[in-house]
């Protein structure tokens, strides 16, 4: 009898995603199935013990728990809408990068035909798959998560979004958001030293320990945020930043160098500035965010 921590699963694509997630299964001893429109991806992975399904049906007929990970949320409809009626009963886990809505809808989707369903948001590059570096995101029914976590967390360590199946992607949207934030400014920073022939490599360190000083205000300013207090804790003022911000700015054009990168945040500060906020923190230039902003 197969034990819950080696029950069988399957994927579905086999992309350098798809592929890491196969073989953090099939490496734990889990008889894996896996699909993928060119069967020749699956190559790599027979070797380890995977069985390639001819088609789809019996890719998701071979497992109770299936595994999505395709390009799109179109593609997973593509996929998946021709075989839902063999999905019935089953758990769908989809791992498809996409947006809250595109996870509510294919929630309702999955309700629709009796599949037990699960989003998730993967927050680690393939080769952290299966490491303690990764960790993924899953919304959905609590019981379902709970069902399938000795399975999960073969992935990386499994976190609970909450029950809305939107909440995964959300939160996946937000990190990728502050990531790459954070890269637009990375990158100008390194090219902006380059046109001085400073070394890249060399100015990194600097520039890492300087962001990672910077990162340690993240829970002060999601307090501002949260309660929409933006002259709490006031260091550094708006309309004093906003005044110096544009020296970034004239800085780049100076060094023969675009900045496209940084630059939306300086008419967004002298906004705030203009409508009476210039007291307050910089972190108040996200009500001019908001919608109804």
């Amino acid at each position: 009898m197969t034990t819950p921590s080696a029950s069988p699963v399957t994927v579905l694509g086999l992309g350098a995603m798809g592929t890491a997630l196969a073989t953090a299964f099939l490496t734990n001893g889990h008889p894996t199935t896996v699909w993928n429109r060119t069967a020749a991806r699956a190559d790599a992975l027979l070797p380890l013990g995977a069985v390639r399904a001819e088609d789809v049906a019996e890719a998701v007929e071979a497992s109770e728990l299936v595994i999505a990970c395709l390009l799109d949320y179109a593609s997973v409809h593509e996929v998946l809408d021709p075989v839902a009626g063999r999905l019935k009963g089953r758990t769908l886990v989809n791992l498809t990068n996409g947006t809250p809505a595109q996870a509510r809808e294919t929630a309702a989707w999955a309700a629709g035909h009796g599949i037990a369903y699960l989003d998730g948001g993967i927050m680690a590059v393939p080769p952290g798959i299966g490491t303690e570096q990764a960790f993924v995101l899953y919304s959905g029914p609590r019981e379902v998560f709970d069902a399938h976590l000795p399975v999960l967390e073969r992935l990386g360590a499994a976190h609970f979004a909450g029950v809305d199946a939107g909440l995964a992607a959300l939160l996946d949207i937000a990190l990728l958001s502050g990531m790459y934030g954070m890269f637009a400014g990375v990158f100008h920073a390194l090219a902006l030293v380059g046109t001085e022939e400073v070394p890249a490599e060399e100015f990194a360190p600097m520039l890492s320990g300087w962001i990672g000083a910077m990162a340690t205000g993240i829970p002060h300013y999601a307090r501002q945020i949260g309660s929409r207090e933006y002259a709490d804790g006031v260091v550094s003022n708006v309309a004093m930043q906003s005044a110096a911000f544009g020296n970034l700015l004239q800085a780049a054009e100076d060094q023969g160098l675009s900045p496209e990168l940084i630059a939306p945040m300086q008419s967004l500060m002298a906004r705030r500035v203009a409508g009476g906020h210039g007291h307050e923190d910089v972190t108040g230039i996200v009500e001019l965010l908001r919608k109804q902003a």
